[in-house]
């Protein structure tokens, strides 16, 4: 075996050699050798990022690529994005790299940008960290010669796995084993490293709900003994990680399991903790039917967003009848009023924070199959909104009792009637009328009522009783006008 490797790794670098020198020969793509423990395998790495390490190897010293693209090579996932990390000090990074372009993103850190063949590849030297004061950022960082330094400084072993063509994996801390057993395991001891940076706390549910990982029991007892670090973590910071947290296929349990987690960044969650609804419609709490009904919802920031708050307003709206169960009128506005409360100062942006909200305050609207009614409301919310709409319908009913679930035949009927409906390009907004205001002043003189007339003309033409064509709209107009 590794007089093969030694065969392989030779033509590697003749072909790296190759395609430096003569890139219009060779176009495939680079593969190198990847020691997969006993089994043996190959890894994939982009040309350009061969050539990097190549040209770092070449010069002297040792790089590799470390983090995420390892991890997910061992899944079997492509990667993306292609960190190095390397023995050479950023001064001698940017000496290798003198005919590219080199951007000193974080000389601070040891980390420089290089723009190489198109690709801007982030290029950090081996170190070790100092004290985290802000629960952010070192106060010092100290340069190392040996890989296994800037590992032991990484949040969990899943990322703390380094590849050279040259070298192969190196993997101290067991992230392969970890990977293979889908574990969340910190480096060392858990509690430094959620102390170190308090957003590694939210980074570990995000990859549980991601990857769908289990979090090892020490390092979930650090995470609950540091939650309440977070409140050190910008608000932006903690939302961006929110975000994609809610997109994982895991969401559900992560959720339920550290809801006290949560609560730490949403503090309005903890009413929905323990709140038993009382319906025939519901066999669990509101939070736990919340949890359901954000991962039946579609993998959207603005979908899951929606049905992380679609109920959060209904324990300040709860009535009960003569039968003891209970009624949420109004809880959709009260859900949107507090979600536009909650993401402002989670600093979302507007854009997000209004269609969520938006999706919120209407997810309880009656489904209707009627074309002209679904017209009416492609004219009123949009044709994007209302299957958002919808789509918070069956996310909401498919997080009920189970004969919930008939209801969603009718809310994806909706959405089918809809999306055709919208393909015959129908006139649904007043700037897709055949006249204008401008039209309306060429037959009768200016009027406060020309507005009023437009919108009238407009409802006419979406339900039907009206062709939207010039001479059809100007008579009813005029008619309007009298």
């Amino acid at each position: 075996m590794q007089y093969f490797a030694v065969i392989f790794l030779s033509f590697h670098y003749i072909t790296i050699f190759c395609k430096m020198q003569y890139p219009e020969c060779l176009a495939f793509e680079t593969q190198v050798w990847y020691n997969k423990g006993k089994g043996g395998g190959l890894m994939k790495i982009p040309e350009q990022i061969a050539e990097i390490l190549a040209k770092l190897e070449t010069a002297g010293f040792e790089a590799y690529v470390v983090g995420g693209c390892v991890r997910d090579e061992i899944m079997g996932k492509t990667a993306h994005d292609y960190d190095i990390t390397t023995s050479a000090e950023p001064q001698e990074t940017e000496r290798v790299f003198g005919d590219c372009r080199v951007v000193e993103t974080g000389i601070k850190h040891g980390t420089v940008t290089v723009l190489y063949k198109g690709l801007s590849v982030e290029i950090t030297t081996f170190r070790v960290d100092g004290d985290y004061p802000d629960s952010r950022h070192p106060s010092e960082v100290s340069f190392s010669k040996n890989i296994k330094d800037d590992l032991a400084r990484r949040d969990f072993t899943m990322n703390a796995i380094a590849y050279s063509p040259k070298r192969g994996i190196i993997d101290p801390f067991g992230g392969e084993s970890d990977i293979k057993a889908r574990i969340i395991r910190c480096v060392g001891e858990p509690e430094k490293r959620f102390f170190e940076d308090a957003l590694r706390v939210l980074r570990a549910l995000r990859f549980s709900a991601e990857l769908g990982f289990a979090i090892d029991d020490k390092t979930s007892e650090a995470l609950f003994a540091k939650k309440d670090t977070l409140a050190k973590v910008s608000k932006e910071r903690t939302f961006s990680e929110l975000k994609r947290l809610l997109c994982g296929d895991n969401v559900k349990n992560v959720l339920i399991e550290y809801r006290e987690v949560f609560a730490e960044i949403i503090p309005e969650l903890r009413e929905m903790f323990d709140y038993e609804q009382n319906s025939r419609f519901h066999n669990s709490t509101l939070f736990v039917h919340t949890a359901r009904a954000v991962e039946a919802a579609p993998k959207t920031a603005v979908m899951r967003l929606a049905m992380l708050f679609h109920d959060i307003g209904k324990p300040f709206c709860r009535t009960t009848d003569e039968n003891g169960e209970g009624h949420y009128y109004g809880h959709a506005g009260k859900s949107a009023e507090i979600a536009e409360r909650v993401l402002r100062e989670l600093k979302c942006d507007n854009a997000l924070r209004m269609n969520v909200c938006e999706i919120i305050k209407y997810h309880d609207i009656p489904v209707e199959l009627s074309e002209r009614i679904i017209r009416k409301r492609l004219a009123r919310y949009g044709t994007e909104r209302f299957r958002d709409i919808m789509e918070a319908h069956i996310a909401d009913d498919s997080a009920k009792q189970d004969f919930c679930l008939e209801r969603t035949e009718n809310e994806r009927k909706a959405i089918e009637i809809a999306e055709k409906i919208a393909a015959e390009k129908p006139c649904l907004s007043l700037r897709e009328l055949a006249i204008s205001g401008k039209d309306l002043k060429e037959i009768v003189p200016p009027s406060p009522k020309m507005g009023e007339v437009l919108k009238k003309l407009l409802g006419e033409v979406v339900d039907g009783s009206l062709p939207n064509e010039r001479e059809a709209l100007l008579n009813r107009a005029k008619e309007l006008l009298r």
